[in-house]
């Protein structure tokens, strides 16, 4: 049997609706789309990477991002980040998907690595996660086969599986066999933390932490992340009122 071709799939657009234009705003030279982007392609495993956007002109920034890097580009309807997805896991002959946000800058790939690793060696499962309350969240990627994408594309009719992607698939735990998300070996010190991208408050935080770890250390992990937020514990405080977002 041909070994499946993974493909990670990442959403991205300017007009979000707390930051508008945040995957463009710079951090240590870049803008976090691009850093997203470098750090999503080192990921073991992975074949390809495709960004998802929109065809509105208003992202014609965010696919030119991304283009430069290499990166190939899908664009499709902005409400409908579903077929959004159906049509980049399409464009780039994907038979696994791994699903991750382009508001998560700090993204490990050795993490995703472990994800997508974790899939390949249980063929039974439909669907995996990274478990975003255990880990710090703005590290969060899924996996799951391309057939189950298409199938949720052609049938999900609800609003919030058409926005969200997957919840066509892990809301149906009688149809499809999801595993046990990954949990960290370890307790993650200090606890709590928050490093996606969706207000003003996360993009300081965030761009001081590229902008701290990059210079010396440019393939950094997340224990890294947490090491330097041992060290500067006052920057807990920057985004810790900020709420993160609820499916509809």
């Amino acid at each position: 049997m041909d070994k499946p071709r993974v493909v990670a799939i990442s959403q991205a657009r300017m007009t979000s609706t707390r930051l508008p234009g945040k995957v463009l705003m710079p951090a240590a030279g870049r803008p976090l789309l691009a850093h997203h982007l470098d750090r999503l392609s080192r990921t073991p495993g992975l074949d390809a990477v495709v960004l998802a956007t929109t065809v509105n002109a208003t992202d014609d920034p965010v696919a030119e991002c991304a283009e430069s890097l290499g990166v190939a580009v899908f664009r499709g309807d902005e409400q409908d980040v579903l077929g959004r997805f159906a049509g980049a896991a399409a464009l780039a002959r994907a038979d696994q998907v791994v699903r991750v946000t382009a508001d998560c800058p700090l993204i490990d790939p050795v993490l995703v690595g472990r994800l997508i690793a974790a899939f390949r060696d249980d063929p039974s499962l439909d669907y995996l996660s990274i478990d975003s309350t255990r880990y710090p969240r703005g590290l969060d990627a899924e996996v799951f086969p391309r057939r189950l994408l298409d199938e949720a594309a052609a049938n999900a009719t609800d609003p919030a599986e058409r926005e969200h992607v997957t919840p066509y698939i892990y809301r149906r735990p009688e149809r499809f066999r999801l595993g046990t998300a990954l949990v960290p070996v370890e307790p993650v010190e200090p606890p709590d933390q928050r490093w996606c991208v969706d207000e003003p408050a996360d993009y300081e935080l965030v761009r001081r932490i590229l902008e701290a770890l990059l210079p010396s250390n440019p393939a950094f992990g997340w224990q890294d992340c947490c090491k330097l937020l041992r060290d500067h514990p006052d920057w807990m405080d920057i985004n810790r009122a900020v709420r993160q977002k609820t499916l509809h």
